[in-house]
């Protein structure tokens, strides 16, 4: 269940992440609110997950998973470049993830 909380933490973080963008250095409140609730989830979960889950190894996945969320994300909902460094460093962290998974089974 530990990695299930990850996963959510990480989709939180990636989400949290994005609403800065709408917040307008927290100006406007629904996205303030917005990225204020997916904070609050992602730490939720994260904590949540660290419970039996390794510092090092929920920290690296946390962000890993943000890491590409914000990253995918930005490119379609903000039209930032995403072009095949930035693909190949993904595939980079994404293969960290993995092998963290893989190796802490």
């Amino acid at each position: 269940m530990e990695w299930t909380f990850l996963f959510i933490a990480g989709l939180f973080e990636a989400a949290w992440a994005i609403g800065l963008k709408y917040t307008e250095g927290f100006t406007r409140l629904y996205p303030s609110v917005f990225t204020i609730v997916c904070m609050f989830l992602s730490f939720y979960f994260l904590s949540q997950a660290l419970k039996t889950l390794p510092i090092g190894t929920g920290y690296a996945v946390w962000t890993g998973i943000g890491v590409i969320g914000t990253t995918i994300l930005g490119a379609l909902l903000f039209n930032e470049v995403l072009d095949l460094a930035r693909v190949f460093c993904i595939l980079l962290i994404f293969s960290g993830i993995v092998g963290l998974r893989l190796i802490s089974a």
